[in-house]
């Protein structure tokens, strides 16, 4: 790659060797200046950052939490070139155990293992723009509370400004691509555009018989069943919200399976019986991220996470904490 570090044969293997060395190996001195723009932007459903110093904190509180953290990077799906920039959405697993010292109220040694989607634009081997969903639920769950109770203890510590992120506290970054037009990004868009139109039916349509399906709070399962009761339980919160697809990506390549990337919103009054509990009239902003591979039966494995805590934030803040 032009420009890169020659270390690094391909942009995938770029996100997944700079994510080790900084996000793993505690890179936050040279190794973050070297790979992140001074003024690089990090946007997540609990807020925005601004500056490698910003980003660099919010490291350091989570290596004080989990002092063994692994980031086992599970795929890359990319898209762009060196002349303008290249993104690539990085599908994760993290694996960590519990340091007892954290914002947790919880033991000490607890082993924990949850996901996180993350898509990192980088353009002349610097990182500038990032976009990441951690599934905050599973974190708690394992930690014995749940996605409501820590909302609520952590409300007093908020910004109501800022936090949680939300269309009007976002910035304008160096990357304002939309992806490509690769058939799968877009098969995949359209499968879940009618999901969210209402058209439930697509998922029995599309989904092979024998999916395996991994979406927030760790949940796990095989068969398109699973799904409906996912997608089902989201939309039914939110009936009146406006979707959105943001970016996609499509993406064939050699060994592999088609694959494809979705950032996408969700955002409206919580107004119905969902999986958010009776409606609270709250208006909601919902940052979601969604990997899947299809084959000959259909769409084979789906990851989709959303960040339950700060949905749960903004519910509370309407009541008034």
């Amino acid at each position: 790659m032009q420009n890169f570090d020659r270390k690094f044969r391909d942009f995938p293997d770029y996100v997944l060797g700079t994510t080790e060395e900084i996000w793993e190996r505690r890179g936050l001195g040279q190794r973050l200046s070297h790979y992140c723009h001074p003024e690089v932007i990090q946007r997540s459903p609990a807020g925005i950052l601004s500056g490698t110093a910003a980003v660099a904190g919010e490291l350091v509180a989570q290596h004080f939490a989990f002092p063994d953290r692994r980031v086992l990077g599970e795929d890359v799906i990319w898209c762009g070139n060196e002349k303008v920039g290249m993104l690539g959405s990085h599908r994760a697993l993290v694996v960590a155990q519990y340091g007892g010292m954290g914002a947790f109220a919880a033991p000490a040694g607890q082993k924990l293992q949850y996901r996180e989607i993350s898509e990192i634009y980088a353009k002349s081997n610097l990182i500038s723009d990032i976009w990441r969903v951690t599934d905050r639920a599973a974190v708690c769950t394992q930690l014995g509370t749940t996605p409501r109770d820590w909302a609520q203890g952590q409300l007093a510590a908020l910004d109501p400004e800022t936090q949680p992120f939300r269309p009007e506290v976002d910035v304008t970054g160096p990357y304002t691509g939309g992806g490509n037009k690769n058939q799968w990004g877009a098969a995949f868009a359209d499968i879940l555009g009618r999901i969210m139109s209402g058209d439930f039916s697509v998922i029995a349509d599309q989904y092979d018989r024998a999916c395996h399906l991994n979406y927030s709070g760790g949940l796990s399962g095989h068969g398109f069943e699973e799904a409906e009761v996912f997608w089902l339980g989201l939309r039914a919160s939110f009936p009146s919200a406006i979707f959105e697809v943001h970016h996609q990506i499509g993406l064939e390549a050699p060994h592999m399976p088609p694959r494809a990337a979705l950032r996408w919103s969700l955002s409206g009054a919580h107004d119905g019986w969902g999986r958010f509990g009776r409606p609270s009239g709250a208006h909601v902003h919902v940052m979601g991220m969604s990997h899947a591979e299809f084959g000959p039966w259909g769409l084979r494995r789906e990851w989709s996470l959303l960040d339950e805590v700060a949905i749960w934030t903004q519910i509370l803040q309407h009541q008034g904490g």
